[in-house]
């Protein structure tokens, strides 16, 4: 378990916000293996595939380089384009090898860890100057794997080559009684596979040392209980700072909610504490919804914005904290509430129809609208 310089264990694992800081400064894991072998066993596989270009254009730039006309040693500046020609040949494939390398070698380092770029990476650490931190780093966990690690590549390179050469021992002698030119071509192409046997045996320590990597990365990560607390509340944001967002919320909602209230078709009062306003759209595809609710001093500012707008008000105290008490701003009210909704719907029509002088007199709201048990509140 990782533990930090206080000795305190870190037993969480790294948060995304520690993960996304980490590759900021350039924290990743990474395989120094890994690249090593990507560039080694692309080189081998060049030479392969490639070899036979390069070792025909050495020769041909080899027989150029010996073979000049006499008058040419007293023209230096032919001396110059003889030299320059022999090199044309050879450009092409060294170019190709190199270029193909240079690929590798990036792509090689960014297998582990992705392409990263960082200016925190390059920045000095002073901390690296101590004595005391570089004995550390010398007799520490991974002074210790590295250790290890070379151990192991030398026994693996060793072991391939002991191998290879009991493979190949009958064969390398008999190049002593190969005649030439072709006990060269064939020596070159021994060493070629040769080459490309041992960096291979180098996956061993690649099959190794990326885990690892990946493991101690992980590890580096980690994060004290104490650290995950402080780092959510940082995220979070100050417990002041919330509130007043919160306060500003509900302010803004509360602006909103009585913005709507003139656009509702009744007000349903307790007299001493609530008031509900319904909204009912009568060609629309919505049961009567929830414009404004407020207790106290929100329930009187809902009657008098109502008043103001003309908005019937109607008391019905067991009606009005039902709807309070199970359905939200905007939300339809229960199935369960819309007979008595009904019947103060149908009463707000006809008394708007006896103004208007098209009806008598309706009836007055009976007392004991149909509410159900469940939906009783003495509140």
């Amino acid at each position: 378990m990782a533990e930090n310089e206080n000795g305190t264990d870190r037993s969480e694992e790294a948060t995304p916000e520690r993960v996304r800081k980490s590759k900021e400064k350039g924290q990743v894991a990474r395989s120094k293996e890994l690249a090593t072998a990507s560039v080694l066993i692309s080189a081998a596989f060049a030479f392969l595939f490639f070899g036979d270009r390069l070792a025909y254009e050495l020769s041909v730039m080899m027989k150029r380089a010996f073979t000049f006309e006499r008058a040419a040693l007293f023209a230096p500046e032919q001396m110059w384009l003889h030299l320059s020609g022999s090199f044309t040949g050879l450009a092409v494939p060294m170019f190709t090898i190199l270029l193909m390398l240079f690929v590798v070698s990036i792509l090689g380092s960014s297998l582990l860890g992705g392409m990263l770029f960082s200016t925190k990476a390059m920045m000095p650490k002073w901390s690296r100057m101590s004595p005391a931190a570089g004995l550390k780093r010398m007799l520490g966990l991974q002074a210790w794997v590295e250790l290890l690690k070379s151990i192991l590549k030398v026994l693996v390179v060793v072991g391939m080559v002991w191998w290879i050469l009991g493979v190949t021992f009958d064969h390398i002698l008999q190049l002593s009684v190969t005649p030439l030119p072709g006990s060269v071509f064939e020596a070159l192409d021994m060493i070629s596979w040769m080459f490309t046997a041992l960096c291979c045996s180098l996956l061993l320590i690649v099959a190794v040392d990326v885990p690892y990597q990946i493991y101690k990365h992980t590890e580096e990560l980690k994060m004290t209980k104490q650290e995950v607390k402080d780092e959510f509340r940082n995220s979070e944001g100050k417990p002041e700072v919330k509130q007043r967002i919160r306060q500003l919320q509900y302010e803004a909602s509360q602006r909103k909610m009585m913005g709507d209230v003139p656009d509702a078709d009744v007000i349903v009062t307790n007299p001493t504490h609530y008031s509900v306003a319904l909204k009912y759209e009568q060609n629309g595809d919505r049961a009567p919804y929830v414009v404004a609710k407020g207790v106290d001093f929100m329930a009187l500012k809902i009657r008098e914005v109502g008043r103001e707008n003309e908005v019937p008000v109607m008391q019905s105290p067991p009606l009005c904290r039902a709807i309070y008490h199970t359905t939200e701003i905007n939300a339809e009210v229960p199935e369960e509430l819309f007979v008595a909704i009904a019947q103060v719907l149908a009463y707000i029509y006809q008394l708007e129809q006896f103004r208007k002088g098209q009806s008598g007199r309706p009836k007055a709201l009976p007392d004991d609208l149909q509410i159900p048990e469940d939906f009783q509140y003495n509140d």
